[in-house]
Formats: C-alpha cells, structure tokens, sequence
C-alpha cells in the first residue's frame, strides 16, 4: 500500500454537515429530516445537504415542504445517475467540518449521531464507520445479504489491510478536509468500496462504533441488489490498482471555508424559485 499522509492535524470543531442522497424516498424523507434536524450533534453548528438525484415518486413534493428552512439545502439534479454522483454533488455545498452520510429511507436512525462524532471530536479519528454489525437493535431480514456484506467487507479488508466489520454501512463519517485531498469518482453504490480504499490508502484514522439498524426489504423501498454486491468486487480492486495518493501532499484547510470539491452539477431550491445557484468548485489532489 502506498505510504501517503497519515492522521490529520488537531483543530476545533464549529460545524457538522449532513450530506443526504435521495432517490424516490416519498414515504420516508419527510420523517428522516425531521430526525435530522432534531438530532443532536452534541455542541456542533448543523447543516443539512439534500440531493434529490432526479426522484419521480413525489419526493420532490416532499422536498419542496422544506425550502427556506435554516438548516436545510435542497439541490434537485435533472436526472437519476446514482449515489456516489450525488454525493458528489452533495459535497460541493459543505461548509461544516466534519461530513456525515445519511441515507433518506430510515434504516439508519440519526440518534446515533452523537457516538459517530465522538471520536472525531475527541482527536481519535479522522474517519468514523457506523457498523450494523456490532449494534442493536438490528432488524432481522436476508441471511444472504448479510454473507454478501461480510465477504465484501473481509475481501476489503484483505486488500486494505483494515479490521472493519461493515464496509458496505452507509454511516461514513470524516473530517472535511478529506473532500480536499480525494476525490471521488463511482456514479452509484461503488462509492463504499472506493471511500473505504481511498481513506484506507492515506493512512487516516479510522474508527468504528455500533449502531442500530432498522433494514427494510425489498417490498418496503430497498434498492441495493445482487448486481451492486458483484460491482463492489469489482471497485475494490480497480481502486486498490488505480488510487495513486500523492505522498505528503497535505491540503490547505482555513477556517469556515468550504470544502471545494468537483461535483456533477444541480440546481439549489430556494424560497420564491430563486434561480440555480452553485458554488465553483475547485479540485484538490486525488
């Protein structure tokens, strides 16, 4: 594995930033920001990124319910291309300094907030994993399913030289300065693999803590399929040959600035339709 960076540097911690990815969530994004903003995120400043990712099921109406709210930003992208593409573009909007993902179905309770900040907090981390397998409660659905995440993250693991329990978990929690030395590029659920490759490669910190796990199945909304969890197999080792970090190559972080970060566009939704409004993004080291 290529020696690159290492551990981030101390500093004080304002704000938390909640990137959320959603596609055709209408029955659940409504709740799940209202947990959002309710949750605690112990004595950190919070704002909240949505990125619908071209939803056709009424999501957007249900979106539309929370322009203008203080905390919470709405980007609408024209088309559906995927997770890792929305989070792309989710990222281009931080300004917190300490990123969490949420995903909008429900499954993973933002209560646990508080545990997946702390290590970061407290300068034992720099990266966060919400594992579904050391928590309760944990609802209990698809045995397969349950094989196919732990032979994805033990193959992970065998390539990263990792101990993680949970590679596939959507709980992946970090310090914003990441945004500025990687970059993403997996347009749908191959972003796991590649976060947990490119982390894993620069030698930060890494964490990880139980939480609970609310999983539904396939009549109640979940999209992952079997075709994802081959893909995964695929990105491991396409990141693991490809991801070159730059050995030493340390980001310039200062204070309240956003975290530039190349993204695949969308158009923020504002009181009154305000026009689209994006920052420009920069792009850091890969």
């Amino acid at each position: 594995m290529t020696d690159s960076m290492g551990p981030l540097p101390p500093k004080a911690f304002r704000k938390v930033s909640i990137v959320i990815p959603v596609y055709n969530e209408v029955s659940t994004v409504h709740a799940l920001l209202t947990q959002v903003v309710a949750a605690d995120t112990l004595h950190l400043e919070k704002e909240v990124i949505v990125v619908d990712d071209g939803s056709t099921d009424g999501t957007r109406g249900e979106l539309a319910r929370w322009v203008g709210h203080p905390i919470v930003r709405v980007i609408e992208k024209p088309c559906n291309e995927g997770k890792g593409a929305a989070l792309r573009t989710g990222f281009q909007y931080v300004t917190g300094d300490i990123v969490i993902i949420q995903d909008a179905d429900l499954e993973y309770d933002p209560a646990d907030y508080p545990k997946l900040l702390r290590p970061i907090l407290d300068n034992q981390a720099d990266v966060v994993y919400g594992s579904r397998f050391l928590g309760f409660p944990r609802r209990v659905l698809y045995f397969w399913h349950t094989v196919a995440n732990r032979w994805l993250t033990t193959l992970s693991n065998m390539f990263t030289n990792l101990n993680l329990t949970d590679m596939e978990t959507c709980y992946k929690v970090f310090r914003a300065e990441i945004l500025r030395e990687v970059t993403f590029e997996s347009n749908r659920f191959g972003f796991e693999p590649e976060f947990t490759v490119k982390v894993a490669k620069r030698k930060y910190r890494i964490y990880e803590v139980p939480i609970a796990y609310y999983g539904r199945s396939y009549a109640e909304g979940k999209k992952i399929t079997w075709r994802d969890g081959l893909a995964a197999l695929f990105w491991i080792v396409y990141y693991m040959w490809k991801d070159r970090p730059r050995a030493g190559v340390r980001a310039e972080v200062r204070e309240g600035s956003p975290a530039p970060y190349p993204g695949q566009g969308g158009a923020e939704i504002r009181p009154h339709r305000a026009g689209p409004h994006s920052p420009t993004p920069g792009r850091g080291p890969a």
